[in-house]
């Protein structure tokens, strides 16, 4: 019986290089489908990636696509000018929570409302995770930070933002979803929103944002098995699943 290859390393995965993310960290999940869907689409070698402050930033040292840095919160605008300057290019944002969310909001916000031909991967674990563990604005109600030791109160923080839904109130953006990382069986719908995003694009459809609810071990203080179980649990309940805008 001969052998078949049913999985291998994504051809716009840098080669000979290993994860350096903590256990139980979804940037990892996330960063393979974002290959994988480049690959399966044929757009390597056109596709511009910008990456932003944060744990997502190391995004550019395992894809082998051209990338360019941006200041925290301001990869949609640095993407804008890029499809403004290329418009044959297919440009994307990978970005956390506390960049798209926080300093970059008002950035994400008129990029959507513009209904820029860009896509966004928006990876919300709730919390900052290079820089230490500070409290965002996706923090949920109660959870421990190390800016909110007590957990986030309302009366002081604020409420927890629902990015996606709040996007999705503009009239211009063409597709906006939430997925997770969490289980194989949202790993694949995961891929199919991401495929989408990036299709939408290549058919000049607008703005497309995938928002991938991920795990922080590290700075929720969990191990991973716990990490991915409390997302469920917890994350999924206050960020429900799927799609909040499509023009298809």
């Amino acid at each position: 019986m001969s052998e078949v290859k049913v999985y291998e390393r994504p051809k716009s995965w840098m080669p000979n290089v290993s994860s350096h993310y903590c256990p139980g960290c979804g940037h990892g999940i996330a960063h393979r489908l974002v290959c994988e869907v480049i690959d399966e689409l044929g757009i390597q070698n056109d596709t511009i990636g910008v990456a932003p402050v944060g744990c997502a930033a190391m995004i550019y040292d395992y894809m082998d696509t051209d990338y360019c840095e941006a200041p925290h919160g301001r990869a949609p605008a640095v993407a804008t000018g890029l499809k403004t300057v290329r418009p044959d290019k297919i440009v994307y944002t990978y970005q956390g929570d506390g960049d798209l969310a926080s300093i970059g909001m008002g950035e994400i916000v008129h990029a959507a409302n513009r209904g820029q031909n860009i896509t966004v991967i928006f990876i919300n674990n709730a919390i900052y995770g290079m820089t230490g563990g500070q409290m965002a604005p996706t923090t949920l109600l109660g959870q421990k930070a190390t800016t909110c030791p007590l957990g986030r109160d309302a009366k002081v923080n604020g409420y927890p933002i629902r990015v996606s839904e709040m996007l999705a109130t503009l009239p211009a953006p063409g597709y906006i979803t939430r997925v997770t990382v969490a289980q194989p069986k949202y790993i694949i719908k995961a891929k199919q929103a991401i495929k989408k995003a990036f299709q939408n694009q290549v058919e000049g459809k607008g703005f497309s944002l995938v928002e991938v609810l991920s795990s922080c071990p590290t700075n929720w203080g969990m191990r991973p098995v716990e990490a991915f179980d409390w997302l469920i649990s917890s994350m999924m309940p206050y960020y429900p699943l799927g799609d909040f805008k499509d023009f298809d």
